[in-house]
């Protein structure tokens, strides 16, 4: 049965690691009802960390999707990881979701990776509320994150609830409870029956004053934002909670405010007003605009739009593929139209049909059999067999082409092969399903060794992929050390001429095609700019010629690394008629370009990693002298509590291993987090060694 589509809200859980979304998660899973007992991290028992890894680990590796009631709407919620490795797992999550729970540690407050999933939530313009988790621990500031999350991540916070005390609940001053500011009245859950009792009471006569304060500062934020509330506020000087409710709805899905709840997960505190909150303030499929794309067929180049309704044509977008031993599930947002078992759907990107042979609804590691899902739903499905995360599965009769999800590069790579050469085929095939499942996984052979390359975001996703392949694909491996995935660029520009007048199979080809090849770090990609007239050469080899520029820049330089920070120009061209056919067209581009990229000498390319190290004062000495010996630059240093936070930028070739070397140079207390920032140039030893 269909539910109304004002009654669902698709949101993700986002946050830095270890500032609690998992238990969060479990939390508001207990609450609405859909589990009966809540899961613990720490031993492994969470109901969205099912994996045998993330149990182990106690982080989470693959964004999880459950489902679950409360008051009467249903809530499609994402659980992702928090690592930097598995930021693909964010980025995908993101690109389909309505909305977003941000939770940071009231301790730890904004972090490196906290500023990421920010920035990914800003790129898909998601809605999101924030929860200012771990009230209770040592070291809780809310004030200071609230002030973070303005400042560090250029938001627009509004505080809706404060913490009644800071700190363990045992203290004088401890965190004891929540003040509603929209409702003035404070909140007490009760820890002995695990927070399902909430006890509303007079704000204590400590916190009036503050919680006053605070309450006039939400009203000045959003009385301007609407005309009927601002004429009550300038009649009476205050508003009702039902009018704060109804200006802050279209101000949270339109961005321009972010609303910040607090309590402590762990502790029961808190938990069910972020649920009050998801249903009042974040948007339902209907609420946010209709998804937009092209029309696939090139003689109708058009915009295609799709309104959040059952009775417009079939869209939606792969967004995950899990793949085991027996089955590839594809997770599928539906934007548009119903999706019925055993029908099939175009793919526009490859022009194929696939066929959709099952539908399921997913709990974490359980599912639910559908015969169909309707415009909202966050599903998955068995069946295709050439789609990847990414693409759009359409009605065959309304082509829409959706913009896809884009991916960071890979930074590191190590070799893999089997113990025995007979399961040589057998990782190839395990390695094709897993590079379908990980868009930021990739695998290559080596020309060099015979060895296969695997290539990831980090020392962790490496070693996940690795066990992985042992444990689920019962295949024994043998790793090697990783190395840096380097990028080549030019050093200057340089103009070249191919030319191409042979004779091929009884007949003559020519061609001439004149190039300029220059570095470009503006674009941070690889470009082809045609300066060509329309009568330079006819319309379809000058496609034909484009193409074949931009086939050259997606190989490999020099040294045989990918081609980075480049743009191609065309100048000029000379044909003749029977002569000139695409095949000449080709080769005269191949050979224009690589005697362009001679000339203008090879620049190596390494990437450059952000990093932030959170230490104690006592071992920073220790820390900085590490980071100056890997070639690091620290950018920036400052107190957090009686913590110091150092962030730096440091060459990936030197971080292998950090994060033993990290803990013994400070006893285990030091902690760190790294993402790729860019690719800067190599030391010139470094491309000495390669070139021999």
């Amino acid at each position: 049965m269909a539910n109304v589509i004002s009654q669902i809200r698709n949101i993700g859980i986002i946050a830095h690691i270890d500032a609690g979304k998992t238990t969060t998660t479990e939390r508001i899973l207990f609450y609405a009802g859909a589990t009966h007992r809540m899961g613990d991290v720490d031993d492994g028992t969470t109901v969205t960390d099912f994996d045998p890894e993330e149990a182990a680990r106690g982080i989470t590796i693959y964004s999880a999707a459950i489902s679950c009631r409360w008051q009467e709407h249903v809530i499609n919620i994402i659980d992702t990881p928090g690592h930097v490795d598995f930021t693909a797992e964010v980025e995908r999550s993101l690109r389909v979701l309505d909305g977003g729970v941000v939770v940071f540690s009231a301790v730890e407050g904004v972090e490196a990776q906290s500023e990421t999933v920010w920035r990914q939530a800003d790129h898909y313009h998601v809605p999101r509320i924030c929860f200012i988790n771990k009230m209770d621990r040592i070291g809780a500031g809310f004030e200071r994150v609230f002030g973070q999350i303005a400042n560090r991540l250029h938001a627009n916070p509004v505080a809706l609830q404060l913490p009644i005390g800071e700190g363990p609940v045992d203290r004088p001053d401890g965190f004891t409870g929540i003040i509603d500011l929209i409702e003035m009245k404070a909140l007490y859950f009760s820890r002995e029956n695990q927070g399902r009792e909430i006890r509303s009471e007079p704000i204590p006569e400590a916190d009036l004053e503050r919680a006053q304060e605070w309450r006039t500062r939400l009203i000045d934020a959003i009385a301007l934002l609407d005309d009927d509330a601002f004429a009550i506020y300038d009649k009476t000087g205050d508003l009702p909670p039902d009018q704060i409710i109804r200006v802050l709805r279209p101000a949270v899905i339109s961005c321009q405010l972010q609303p910040v709840f607090c309590g402590a997960s762990l502790d029961y505190v808190g938990v069910q007003p972020i649920l009050d909150a998801v249903i009042r303030y974040l948007p339902s499929p209907a609420d946010v605009p209709p998804v937009k794309g092209r029309n696939p067929n090139p003689k109708k180049d058009q915009e295609e739009i799709r309104k959040p309704s059952d009775k417009e044509p079939f869209c939606g977008l792969v967004f995950k593929i899990h793949i085991d031993e027996h089955t590839e599930l594809y997770f599928v947002r539906i934007y548009s139209g119903v999706l019925k078992s055993r029908s099939r759907l175009l793919n526009p990107r490859t022009g194929g049909k696939e066929l959709i042979s099952q539908l399921w609804r997913i709990q974490a590691d359980s599912r639910e059999k559908l015969d169909e899902a309707f415009a909202g739903d966050i599903v998955g499905v068995v069946g295709p067999k050439d789609s990847v995360t990414g693409d759009t599965l359409c009605d065959p009769l309304h082509a829409i082409l959706l913009e896809s999800i884009e991916f960071p590069e890979s930074v590191i790579s190590m070799a893999i092969e089997p113990e025995t050469s007979a399961d040589r085929k057998k990782l190839e095939e395990i390695l094709t399903l897993m590079a379908k499942q990980d868009p930021t996984f990739t695998r290559n052979p080596s020309a060099e060794t015979g060895q296969t390359i695997i290539s990831g975001m980090g020392e962790l996703h490496l070693e996940i992929i690795s066990k992985r392949i042992e444990r689920d694909f019962k295949l024994k491996i043998r790793t090697h050390r990783p190395r840096v995935t380097y990028r080549e660029s030019v050093r200057k520009a340089a103009e070249a001429e191919g030319r191409v007048e042979r004779q091929v199979a009884g007949g003559s080809q020519f061609a001439v095609v004149r190039i300029r090849i220059e570095p470009d770090s503006k674009s941070a990609a690889v470009s082809v700019v045609n300066r060509l007239k329309p009568g330079d050469l006819p319309e379809e080899m000058q496609a034909t010629l484009v193409r074949a520029l931009q086939e050259q820049l997606g190989g490999s330089g020099a040294v045989g690394y990918p081609l980075h920070d480049l743009l191609v120009t065309i100048l000029g061209v000379e044909y003749r008629e029977g002569e000139t056919n695409e095949a000449a067209i080709q080769f005269a581009a191949a050979l224009a370009f690589r005697q362009a990229l001679q000339q203008a000498g090879t620049l190596l390319l390494e990437p450059i990693m952000k990093l932030e190290v959170v230490t104690p004062e006592g071992f920073v000495g220790n820390v900085s002298a590490d980071l100056n010996s890997r070639r690091a630059m620290i950018v920036n240093t400052e107190l957090r509590n009686n913590l110091v936070v150092i962030e730096a930028e440091a060459p990936l070739a030197t971080m292998f291993g950090y994060s033993n070397d990290v803990r013994s140079l400070s006893q285990g207390r030091a902690s760190y987090s790294m993402e790729p920032l860019r690719f800067s140039e190599a030391p010139a030893r470094v491309l000495e060694e390669m070139l021999g």
